[in-house]
């Protein structure tokens, strides 16, 4: 029988034979070929090299879908919730079982890496990209994380645990130099890729773009080689971000094995060159190559190497899976009455602009398309009686264009200068973001000359259209037969090709059209050397918004159903000009006139249900006014599904809060994430999340931890040792439910300066009506260590500590006494 390692759960027989294959077939190779495999071989994958029998390792963002290597629809992708809903489930064999079903897509669409999960922290409330990480919590982020690489690499599908690290916020992101003493960089900033090293044996690690004190993080020995390979024995490989890399000899020399996307990078033919000039060892090179070597020997794409999973898990529903994430990570902040779950035979009076076009992913490199999302409205129209619901859009969250989408037929024709086709792709919507290699097939960014998007619009309602274009270059833009638009949009105050991509849109014209006639339209762009991004990339986009019609009149309509209606649920979002990858956020603000829309549905109908389709925290100032809060995150694809599940009691809301809830960014601890003169002080060194207000001594809106469910709880005993503490609860309620226990440590009388409380373990458990349940929570030993800075090592702290059994933070039911 195979022996079995304790620690990582593989097979050491098969691991020895797939190091004696990597050796093997590290001997066969010469130098240039070494450099060229770490180079990459285009945007998402490396060489292959039939010489040794290596396949192409194929890699593909992101965290809650797998693209894939083409941005396109045609192949399309389960989009299931975002990592902050994933968190909020509190549940790591949920994450597991999500890593899974990633893996499974992974394997259909040919991808070896997935380039996952974000386990950075919600340092400020202002991280643009907060959605796709999971928490403020240290030891939360690392149990999730834990669970999704498991689940993912079950599958036999590596993953890479990023962005390592401390690249907790998006401005100046590729030059920023993050200032972390050693202290919070261990307790906080390191302990989730620590753990998923120690618990998941994770395949890949992705460096990061910025600076940690001074060194980039593409080239931070110290962090790589001494701490991530030394102190935690990973023997994975380590990616660069897309086009982090700068430095041969710093990367290579600082522990990065993989610098992309390829070919053209920091390694290749100047990683040879440098070994050739005596300034990098080639014994350094082939740690790197060894290090791929066994990534590919890990997924199967090493001849003479067993994989580490030769035989797949079970077949997952994708779509019912997606269902489940989203209901079991909506939290229900406020219930008031118990107007939630909804009365069978009420009517209800659904507004918002996103409850019909509902935000169900983050923006960046998390998109994905699946072949079909569930709204709120398509949800509840689903769920309730004929005639019971009625809709109103009562407030738009965006007045601007954006990529053309309801409505549209889409396709790209690709033309060289003589206007010979080479090509067509399908289009998702109006966006084109060909990067590298990403072009339909038969195009090459050296033949292409321009992309024409054709197709056709059939409107949902009838006015002035808006059209315009998103881009640099040249456009000419017709609609209906008629030419509306042909000119040309230089560069602005953007000075990065990217930024003018992703910014505003440009209206170019009206056009009344008339709902349900389908009109033909196209957006001609020929390329412009000049405007090249900075790799080979056509990015441009087709936008379009509806006819706007005067915002109190839509309130006031969203009012006047809401009156005559029993129950009034009205849907606020924000959008990806707000929340997505590639900056910060200015403020908090839920966009457009939402915030007044609310106010004005709870005045005239006290049970107003508000749903918060937002990846991160935003201001609620209407938040007493109204009956039920209900946060929804990004909930993917079934997130529709998954809220008429919820509002109508058919499920319970699962969701405990993975981070506090602000009531005003004014109140919120810790917010910079601005540099000065490049650098960007961590001066609030372990005090972040609820740590830190805590210490301010000021409440939020909603504590860590917070969330309600449709039943009630008794905590009714607590014993604590210093490994694990035994919590007995009773559902006293009338209907099953679940149950979120977590346990905080509270050091008494303090010799060392440390947080007020911090989360130390959690679990779950379920319960029919009076049943009693008791749970067995492990207590890491971690919990009672801090990092000691003189002697560069973890201390463990003696002394008397409260241990409390609680709901939430906020809300502790149960102390027991513990000396250690």
């Amino acid at each position: 029988m195979a022996e079995t390692s304790a620690e990582t759960g593989t097979d050491t027989g098969a691991e020895a034979v797939r190091e004696q294959a990597v050796e093997a077939a590290l001997s066969k190779l010469d130098l240039d070929t070494k450099a060229r495999l770490l180079a990459g071989q285009d945007m998402w994958s490396l060489p292959a090299l039939p010489e040794i029998g290596l396949k192409s390792l194929v890699m593909s963002d992101g965290p809650i879908g797998v693209r894939g290597v083409r941005w396109t629809a045609d192949d399309p992708s389960i989009a299931l919730p975002s990592p902050t809903a994933l968190a909020a489930t509190w549940d790591p064999a949920l994450a597991r079982r999500a890593g899974r079903l990633l893996a499974q897509e992974a394997r259909r669409k040919g991808v070896h890496v997935l380039l996952a999960p974000t386990v950075n922290l919600h340092r400020s409330p202002l991280g643009g990209r907060h959605f796709e990480a999971y928490s403020e919590d240290p030891y939360l982020t690392g149990r999730i994380g834990t669970g999704y690489v498991q689940g993912v690499q079950d599958g036999g599908v590596g993953t890479t645990v990023k962005h390592f690290v401390a690249n907790d916020a998006e401005t100046d992101r590729f030059t920023v130099d993050n200032k972390v003493a050693a202290r919070p960089l261990r307790e906080l900033y390191l302990a989730p890729f620590e753990a998923i090293v120690e618990n998941a044996h994770a395949w890949g690690i992705m460096t990061a773009y910025n600076q940690v004190n001074g060194v980039t993080m593409t080239e931070h020995r110290y962090l790589v080689n001494e701490v991530l390979r030394g102190e935690w024995g990973f023997d994975g490989f380590n990616v660069s971000d897309w086009m982090a890399a700068r430095s041969t000899t710093g990367a290579v020399e600082g522990g990065l094995d993989v610098a992309m996307p390829g070919p053209h990078t920091v390694y290749g033919e100047a990683l040879a060159e440098a070994v050739r000039a005596g300034e990098v060892e080639e014994s350094t090179v082939d740690t790197a190559v060894r290090n791929v070597l066994r990534l590919a020997a890990r997924v199967g794409a090493l001849d003479g190497a067993p994989p580490v999973v030769a035989e797949p898990p079970a077949t997952i529903d994708g779509d019912a899976l997606a269902r489940e994430i989203a209901r079991r990570g909506f939290v229900l902040v406020r219930n008031e009455n118990g107007v939630l779950p909804l009365a069978a035979g009420r009517s209800v009076a659904l507004s918002g602009a996103a409850a019909r076009d509902a935000r169900v992913l983050g923006g960046g490199s998390a998109q994905v398309f699946p072949d079909h999302t569930v709204s709120p409205l398509d949800g509840l129209s689903a769920a309730l009686p004929e005639g019971a619901l009625t809709f109103t859009v009562g407030a738009d969250p965006s007045d601007e264009l954006a990529p053309a989408d309801q409505g549209f037929t889409l396709r790209a024709v690709c033309r060289d200068a003589e206007g010979t086709v080479l090509g067509e792709g399908t289009l998702p919507n109006g966006q084109v973001q060909w990067i590298g290699d990403d072009l339909p097939a038969g195009v090459t960014h050296e033949s292409l000359a321009s992309v024409e998007v054709v197709g056709t619009f059939t409107p949902r309602e009838s006015g002035e259209h808006s059209f315009g274009t998103r881009g640099l270059g040249a456009f000419t833009l017709t609609v209906a037969g008629e030419t509306v638009y042909d000119g040309v949009q230089a560069m602005g105050p953007e000075t990065d090709p990217f930024e003018a991509f992703f910014g505003a849109p440009v209206e170019r014209a009206k056009v009344a059209l008339t709902a349900g006639e389908t009109v033909e339209v196209s957006l001609l762009h020929p390329l412009d050397r000049e405007f090249a991004a900075p790799l080979p990339a056509v990015m441009f986009s087709f936008v379009h918004l509806g006819p706007r019609r005067d915002p109190d009149e839509l309130i006031a309509e969203a009012v006047a159903a809401a009156r005559a209606a029993d129950t009034a649920v009205v849907v606020v979002a924000t959008t990806e000009r707000v929340e997505s990858e590639g900056f910060d956020r200015k403020d908090l603000a839920l966009p457009g006139r939402q915030d007044e829309l609310v106010r004005a549905v709870a005045a005239v109908n006290p049970n107003t249900v508000v749903v918060v389709n937002a990846g991160s925290p935003v201001e609620m100032p209407w938040r007493e006014d109204v009956a039920a809060i209900l946060l929804s995150w990004f909930p993917g694809q079934e997130g529709g599904a998954a809220l008429a599940d919820v509002l109508t009691g058919a499920e319970e809301p699962g969701g405990r809060l993975p981070t506090t809830w602000p009531a005003a960014l004014a109140d919120a601890p810790v917010t910079g994430t601005t540099p000065t003169d490049g650098e960007l002080p961590y001066a609030e060194g372990v005090f972040i999340g609820y740590r830190a207000w805590d210490r301010a001594g000021t409440l939020p809106a909603y504590a860590f931890g917070h969330g309600l469910g449709y039943t009630t709880w008794s905590y009714d005993s607590l014993e604590a040792t210093s490994e694990r503490a035994t919590v007995r609860i009773t559902n006293t309620g009338t209907r099953p439910g679940r149950e979120t226990v977590q346990i905080y440590l509270a050091p008494l009388s303090d010799t060392v300066e440390r947080p007020e409380r911090w989360l130390a373990g959690f679990g779950s458990v379920e319960a029919a009506p009076g049943e009693s349940v008791e749970i067995e929570i492990p207590l890491p030993r971690r919990a009672f260590e801090i990092w000691d800075e003189e002697r560069n090592a973890w201390i463990h702290v003696p002394g008397a500590y409260e241990v409390r059994a609680a709901h939430s933070l906020a809300d502790t039911r149960l102390t027991a006494a513990l000396e250690v």
